[in-house]
């Protein structure tokens, strides 16, 4: 398969401007572009599919250019909904710094940042140069626009797309740069700033944009940053072990989909997981394998194997290779049972819930119902202590197969 064949196989190209994007991506090595604004100080899994789209491009040979939007992020690109909160220089460059790590770590490419020649602009330029060139009921029409008419959006925000369209004509006069790579959502972004270049350079100038499409929920909402439920490449926001979570829990209806579109396999290795997964779905391969590889290349190999421990002490309910830190990431979820001196297993039961009154906690212990830190108790005297928690902080109770509770020694 040649490129295109591959892209369009994984289901990473969304929209094209025009056919000849494909004849120059197959045949040519090109300069393209993608933008990030740094509105937030890392990227979530709402971006990758974009990111993804450039890394496969940069492998096959073409020159990426990640632009951070220094200047537009004081503008911020519209929402859907409402005004994007106004953030301070020291915040945007702070943002910019961590975003650009993120990238690097995906794959190679030069960064630029349109702050550097957006801060130029005078007033006065920058509505005889640019503002002359954009007819307002064009700018209406956008998608981003047009969805704000009725709630109301500021002159700030409206002028968004004429900031964009401006970095494109840059980095095409002053890079080469004659591809914008983006999502979906930035369609007309892209075509502004290719209209913008003919406008400056001639009709007959050639430029083109190509889109990936959205990372959705399953409730076909977006992933982002002020939406909810952002999953983030930033390990101290999204730890290793719930971003391993977030994609062995993908449904079975996305999971093939997922494997084409955001992981480095081939073609055949795809072909053989997904047999394996119409014929046993119940090993959930797919899963494993999009979880695995995923982890690997957002946080890598050590950050997968600790995800991998946690996972299978979860699993397995046997808690006691696990560190405090890795207990708290593997159970952040659960209720915890604070205690400031040792107790009885019975009274503990009962404390936090797993047995409703003393004599069926006595009946559970008896019978071998009970573990803590995967030890099994049969002695209803048995006292939980500090001393034999994990690291001195936690205890873990588990009733069964399948109840538990996390019990913190506190003093």
């Amino acid at each position: 398969m040649n490129l295109i064949e591959d892209l369009k196989y994984r289901g990473l190209i969304y929209n094209v401007t025009d056919e000849e994007v494909y004849n120059k991506l197959n045949n040519e090595k090109v300069t393209f572009y993608l933008g990030t604004d740094p509105t937030g100080d890392s990227l979530h899994v709402g971006h990758l599919l974009v990111f993804i789209l450039a890394k496969r491009l940069e492998k096959y040979g073409h020159h990426p250019i990640l632009l951070i939007g220094g200047a537009t992020g004081f503008i911020g690109d519209p929402k859907p909904t409402a005004e994007r909160k106004m953030l301070t220089k020291e915040e945007i460059d702070s943002n910019a710094s961590k975003l650009y790590t993120q990238v690097k770590n995906l794959f190679n490419c030069e960064m630029v940042n349109n702050y550097d020649w957006i801060s130029n602009l005078d007033l006065i330029t920058f509505l005889r140069k640019y503002g002359k060139l954009f007819n307002v009921n064009y700018m209406i029409n956008k998608e981003t626009v047009k969805s704000r008419l009725d709630t109301g959006i500021s002159y700030t925000e409206f002028s968004y797309q004429i900031l964009q369209a401006l970095d494109f004509e840059h980095l095409f006069t002053e890079k080469n740069c004659i591809l914008q790579v983006g999502g979906q959502d930035q369609w007309g972004n892209i075509t502004s700033g290719l209209e913008l270049i003919r406008k400056i350079n001639g009709a007959d100038t050639w430029a083109g944009g190509i889109t990936a499409p959205l990372f959705t929920k399953s409730d076909g909402t977006k992933f982002g940053k002020t939406e909810g439920g952002a999953v983030w490449l930033d390990p101290t926001k999204t730890s290793p072990y719930a971003f391993y979570q977030f994609w062995i829990n993908t449904p079975d209806s996305d999971v093939i989909k997922e494997l084409k579109q955001f992981t480095f396999l081939e073609k055949e290795e795809i072909e053989k997981i997904e047999e394996s997964f119409n014929s046993e779905p119940h090993l959930r391969l797919a899963q494993k394998t999009l979880a695995r590889e995923m982890t690997l290349m957002i946080h890598g190999e050590n950050a997968l194997n600790e995800a991998l421990k946690i996972t299978n002490a979860v699993f397995t309910g046997d808690v006691s290779s696990l560190s405090a830190k890795e207990i708290e990431e593997a159970f952040k979820e659960d209720a915890v049972t604070l205690i400031n001196e040792d107790m009885n297993i019975v009274d503990l039961l009962v404390l936090t819930g797993l047995a409703p009154s003393k004599s069926e906690g006595r009946k559970l212990v008896q019978g071998g119902g009970i573990s803590v830190n995967s030890n099994k108790i049969t002695d209803f005297t048995f006292t939980v202590k500090k001393a034999d928690a994990i690291d001195s902080i936690y205890s873990f109770i588990k009733k069964g197969k399948k109840n538990h509770a996390l019990v913190k020694h506190e003093a």
